[in-house]
């Protein structure tokens, strides 16, 4: 079975949904497995880091713009080339073992959602597979 979650984000920003994961490994029953989480959009992307610290959520955005600025040479009409960009870099998906229940992340990460074209109205999907 696929989980299918909507979020509704902002201009650029990282949201937690390490708590959809729980939530979809729960339904599921699964004990032993794979989690695999995916973003089905071309400008926003999921990765794991620290959940503990907001400002390592901010720090990240800050060095994303400073690493992929928008240049007036770039030629997508939309104009939104650098957040191509970083969803490339980061990534469309993430897996992660389940053993005995449990997400095996460690003590300060989190499953994130990675918005760099908002505002939108996004979905994300987590497929839970058994041994």
């Amino acid at each position: 079975m696929v989980y299918k979650y909507n979020i509704n984000t902002q201009r650029e920003g990282f949201y937690n949904i390490t708590n959809k994961a729980n939530e979809a490994l729960k339904q599921s029953g699964v004990s032993d497995g794979v989690c695999i989480v995916f973003c089905p959009h071309t400008t926003a992307g999921i990765t794991i880091n620290e959940n503990a610290d907001p400002d390592v959520v901010s720090d990240m955005l800050f060095a994303f713009n400073k690493t992929f600025p928008d240049r007036p040479e770039f030629m997508h009409m939309e104009g939104n080339t650098t957040a191509h960009i970083k969803a490339s870099f980061v990534g469309s998906s993430a897996n992660i073992i389940i053993e005995n229940g449990h997400l095996l992340l460690g003590t300060w990460q989190g499953i994130y959602f990675c918005e760099f074209d908002g505002p939108r109205s996004r979905k994300f999907f987590i497929k839970i597979l058994s041994d």
